[in-house]
């Protein structure tokens, strides 16, 4: 059975580019491998995804296959052309921009914008994938809840714990406040009855007082 024969032209459908991309990269770089070591050559690739990601493959070193290769004499003519990094940083904010514009695209979709052009079976995997984005909004949203509602009876427990100690505290300190005052009643109790009663003298002796007429004899 021989294979069907691919039209080679751009893959509209992201996954799949992304798919074949990833093969082709594969086999591009082992075939540059093979030709490195059968034929004892230096070969450096270096390629970018659609998405600006770099991929790179040097037999030696690619640093200094650049070098080489500006030094060769074929490129020493061109020495007053951009040097190999810029040219590398211009493709490289081509493709981020173009980039940015796809992404911003895709934004726009999702916000609801921008939807004339696209089919039924186009929306239809734009519901799907709002569908799920929403599904995991909420799952998410319902994991922050839980965690704000475990933090918050985590301090009540230690605010009731608290409140305990300080009421036992409380307790403590007026038992202690009860028993001050009663000592000092205590003591002011004594110290009046000893002020109020005069000090008895023992060896004092009993004196009375008798009122009456002289005696005959005596007037």
């Amino acid at each position: 059975m021989t294979r069907r024969k691919i039209q080679i032209k751009k893959i509209d459908n992201r996954t799949a580019r992304q798919v074949t991309f990833s093969k082709r990269r594969r086999g591009l770089f082992k075939k540059a491998f093979e030709l490195s070591t059968l034929c004892d050559a230096e070969i450096g690739l270096m390629v970018f995804s659609a998405t600006g990601r770099l991929f790179e493959y040097a037999s030696s070193s690619m640093q200094q296959l650049i070098e080489k290769h500006k030094l060769h004499p074929d490129n020493l003519g061109k020495m007053d052309l951009p040097c190999l990094e810029l040219q590398l940083e211009h493709n490289t904010c081509t493709i981020l921009r173009k980039e940015i514009e796809e992404q911003t695209h895709e934004l726009r979709k999702i916000k609801g914008e921008e939807l004339h052009g696209m089919d039924i079976e186009e929306l239809h995997k734009l519901e799907k994938d709002l569908e799920v984005g929403l599904s995991r909004v909420i799952e998410t949203k319902g994991e922050k809840f839980l965690e704000e509602i475990t933090a918050l009876q985590q301090k009540e427990a230690q605010l009731m714990e608290e409140n305990q100690r300080l009421k036992q505290m409380q307790n403590l300190f007026s038992v202690q406040t009860h028993v001050l005052e009663q000592g000092q009643s205590s003591e002011s109790i004594t110290n009046v009855c000893s002020i109020s009663d005069p000090p008895q003298d023992n060896d004092s002796s009993e004196t009375s007082l008798k009122l009456g007429l002289p005696f005959p004899n005596q007037i």
